[in-house]
């Protein structure tokens, strides 16, 4: 399976992988040799927190270099009147009375908690492509639906400020 990214995902993956491998690894490496010399391996905290933050970071660093292997760019445009990519959405839910507005983004950058939706969630799909007063059904379960209204579409640009989520 490919994940959908955007050209702003690959470049902000890319930059963190520079990151990771240039700056970070050799402070990493750096301080396993410095608490190895701690003596008594299998009592040593430090030696072990430290091989562990390097083997995370190694670990991210292949989750990161599998990520863009296997992405399939798209392209974050869309028409004038209808929600795409990174566009700021104000949406009504009429069961709650409630107003929110949100940013569809792609898999790797959302964060619910801050707005940010992703593309591939079943709230996602249903507001990319819809126009103002488009009203629609988010089915969440076999049990568990609601209805939303798109009151406004704000248009934006993927300024890059949503970052990469860790895991």
């Amino acid at each position: 399976m490919h994940d959908e990214l955007t050209r702003e995902d690959i470049k902000k993956m890319k930059e963190e992988l520079d990151y990771r491998r240039l700056e970070l690894m050799p402070g990493l490496i750096e301080e396993v040799k410095r608490t190895r010399a701690f003596g008594d391996l299998s009592e040593n905290f430090e030696y072990k927190a430290a091989k562990q933050a390097q083997n995370k970071n190694r670990s991210r660093i292949r989750y990161l270099e599998g990520m863009i292997k296997s992405a399939k760019i798209i392209d974050d445009s869309s028409a004038a009147d209808e929600v795409g990519l990174f566009d700021k959405v104000e949406i009504y839910m009429p069961d709650e009375d409630d107003t929110e507005v949100i940013q569809v983004v792609t898999t790797v950058r959302c964060d619910p908690r801050k707005g940010l939706i992703s593309k591939e969630s079943p709230f996602g799909r249903q507001v990319l492509g819809k126009k103002v007063g488009d009203e629609f059904t988010v089915q969440v379960s076999d049990s568990y639906s609601y209805k939303a209204r798109i009151r406004s579409i704000t248009k934006m640009k993927d300024d890059g400020s949503a970052p990469l989520l860790e895991y």
